[in-house]
């Protein structure tokens, strides 16, 4: 025994004999026997063991969850327990020194000695969460355990977007999109209460479509659009914790008149040409001439006969000559 505790300090390992009375030889049998079996089942270590009920916890929100610890081995009376938070690579407690900390204190309590109960839980707890206990009095002090929780949050109504009229044959894109849920949500397109699939050619029905769906984006294309087109569309999106739907929206596709639009263009060419002939025609006969007056002639000021100049004299608007004519 003292060389097997000499081998083996850190194990505490006991055999029993049994005291009847037997032969030296039944004896060193029994006892080797004890001893394999004592090898091959191995020894305690003394070392603070954790385990889980669930490593991976679903909850909803505002719904209460317990991130399951359970210390299943340990000799020491009072462990030290922590819970902290991984948010990249760092850590941040959330139980130390026997008190909630962070964002969970005044909806967290420590429950079974060592699990951690959170109340009215909210998309920012979601993550990975690790539990450790420090056990002085063990051989092996420590031991830490890793939890992922995951808190589904419910899609919000998304925002639609559908054109009001297409011309037919023209393309033409519905989005739909909401960022609330988690995970993140899947959307499906409806036209008339009837589901849309991701490709119309992928169903008979639709087969006269020419539109593709994208689940993840919620936008649906269509690269030419025909009267089949037309309808009521809304759009409803999803995932585990429940599902949300926009209103509905009219699309109208509606036929392009090519003679139409080819008359309306000549139509303007025509008058466009009768209104430069009116003026041409009008420059020719001089009805867009201008004049100096209404006589058509011109005013001249009258020539100062030579050798005439006019002085006024004090009183006003008399004037006489300043010298006489010349004759």
């Amino acid at each position: 025994m003292n060389l097997i505790g000499s081998r083996y300090p850190k194990k505490r390992c006991c055999l029993f004999f049994p005291s009847a009375r037997k032969s030296s030889s039944a004896k060193m049998a029994e006892r080797s026997v004890q001893l394999l079996l004592l090898l091959m089942q191995g020894c305690c270590i003394l070392a603070v063991e954790l385990s889980t009920n669930n490593q991976n916890p679903v909850v909803q929100e505002h719904q209460s969850v317990e991130l399951s610890c359970i210390i299943t081995s340990t000799k020491t009376n009072d462990p030290r327990i922590e819970w902290k938070k991984i948010k990249n690579d760092d850590a941040d407690y959330v139980y130390f020194e026997k008190r909630i900390q962070g964002e969970l204190e005044g909806r967290a309590r420590i429950q079974s000695k060592s699990s951690l109960f959170i109340q009215n839980t909210s998309r920012t707890d979601n993550g990975k969460y690790r539990c450790e206990v420090a056990a002085l009095e063990d051989d092996k002090k420590i031991s830490e355990i890793y939890i992922s929780l995951t808190v589904q949050v419910k899609p919000m109504s998304p925002q639609c977007r559908v054109p009001k009229a297409v011309p037919v044959g023209k393309s033409t894109v519905l989005h739909c999109q909401e960022n609330e849920g988690y995970p993140r949500s899947l959307y499906r397109w409806y036209r008339n209460s009837e589901a849309l699939p991701d490709d119309s050619k992928s169903s008979l029905k639709f087969q006269n479509s020419s539109f593709t769906l994208d689940p993840k984006t919620g936008i649906l294309t269509f690269t030419a659009v025909n009267k089949g087109d037309m309808g009521r569309y809304y759009c409803i999106a999803s995932n585990d914790a429940g599902s949300a739907k926009c209103e509905e929206q009219e699309l109208e596709v509606y036929d392009l008149n090519i003679g139409g639009i080819i008359g309306g263009i000549l139509v303007v060419l025509l008058v466009l040409a009768l209104i430069t002939g009116g003026i041409c025609c009008a420059y020719r006969k001089g009805y867009c001439t201008s004049s100096s007056t209404s006589s058509g002639q011109s005013y001249k000021n009258p020539a100062k006969p030579e050798g005439v100049n006019y002085m006024r004299t004090n009183d006003e608007g008399d004037f006489r000559h300043k010298s006489s004519f010349v004759i």
